[in-house]
């Protein structure tokens, strides 16, 4: 049986660079793929978010340059909530899989300060 999953991950970016940003973006997603031991062919969509202090690159477009072109991918602001994280991109992943498949999700550099109930469970396995 197969059945759909929601996988969440989160980086920061060095600066508000498209550089920055877009390599960042690169690295959470190849990380995303390879914890998950996902295929893009298991993707769905992509639902990328960014604090309000990173404007110079839609993270969609790193998702593009790594070949991800067949997938719905959208791009949005996060709520500016005062005393967030910044310079941070989030994602949402959506993907078919067994139904046996248990989603790794990724938190890196200061992001992993945001789910530290998963960076626990990360670091024992």
């Amino acid at each position: 049986m197969m059945r759909t999953f929601a996988i969440r991950g989160a980086i920061t970016a060095a600066e508000n660079t498209s550089d920055a940003i877009l390599e960042a973006t690169v690295e959470l997603l190849k990380t995303l793929l390879a914890d998950n031991k996902l295929d893009r062919t298991d993707l769905i969509s992509l639902l990328f978010t960014v604090t309000p202090d990173l404007n110079q690159a839609f993270p969609a477009k790193a998702a593009r340059d790594i070949g991800i072109t067949d997938v719905a991918l959208m791009c949005a602001t996060e709520i500016p909530v005062a005393g967030a994280l910044q310079k941070c991109v989030r994602v949402m992943m959506h993907v078919h899989c067994c139904n046996d498949f248990q989603p790794k999700h990724c938190y890196l550099r200061a992001a992993r300060s945001l789910r530290p109930d998963l960076i626990r469970e990360q670091t024992n396995e």
